[in-house]
């Protein structure tokens, strides 16, 4: 087994974007799992986990909404990329919608068999593929926000829907969970959510907080990960 990696671009509007897949090259083709980024933009811990699901047997593609190269380096970088597409869900969907057909098209994908994860706001974009009747069979978000689009009310959602957040997380209250898991029955989703206890926003980025009520947890992390990985095998079994 070798992992391979390459940089694929593709665009919408005029805009062109830059995904980083990863597979393994002694595979067929097999089926692929989308990784959306957080608010910094696609960055080496999407990469990372996308290489990682290459190491289980899938193709790993780390998405981009941003533009080729667009990458945050503080907060308000983070803010001024991030708030304009939360403003502008049809955009921010269309995007992603992009993004999955790239990956669908690559040789080393069966289009057949896709799922998507996400991280913060990666979170929040996987639940709307979800929520817009995206090609995946599944979408995990991970400290996620759930904040609704507002152009998918009475959609109903296919994909399996798991999310996994930390009781903690001062951005993601628990009525709003409550409120995302009214959502999702009454889209008829087939929806599960794992609280982690004091986990904080942002529990698997292992680097120092940009902001107050983000931070990493061990625990949560490892039993997040292993949650995806039991989803996955579940989804394409």
């Amino acid at each position: 087994m070798a992992i391979r990696m390459r940089n694929v671009e593709y665009g919408h509007g005029d805009k062109v974007f830059e995904a980083r897949m990863y597979w393994d090259d002694a595979r067929g083709p097999a089926p692929a799992v989308a990784v959306a980024h957080a608010w910094s933009g696609r960055a080496e811990h999407e990469c990372e986990a996308a290489e990682k699901l290459a190491g289980e047997g899938y193709v790993g593609i780390a998405l981009d909404v941003y533009g080729k190269g667009v990458l945050g380096q503080s907060v308000e970088e983070n803010m001024a990329l991030m708030n304009p597409l939360i403003e502008d869900r049809a955009l921010l969907q269309a995007r992603l919608l992009a993004g999955l057909e790239c990956a669908a098209a690559q040789p080393e994908v069966d289009g057949g068999n896709m799922a998507a994860i996400g991280y913060c706001f990666g979170g929040l974009c996987v639940l709307d593929l979800a929520r817009v009747g995206a090609p995946v069979k599944g979408v995990v978000s991970l400290h996620g926000l759930f904040n609704p689009p507002g152009n998918t009310e009475g959609n109903s959602i296919s994909s399996r829907v798991l999310v996994l957040h930390g009781w903690a997380d001062p951005m993601v209250p628990p009525d709003t969970v409550l409120g995302l898991a009214t959502e999702m029955t009454e889209a008829g989703a087939d929806w599960q959510i794992h609280a982690y206890g004091h986990a904080l926003h942002g529990f698997t980025h292992d680097s120092p907080a940009l902001a107050d009520g983000i931070g990493y947890s061990e625990s949560a992390d490892r039993r997040s990960w292993q949650s995806v990985l039991n989803f996955m095998a579940e989804l394409f079994d």
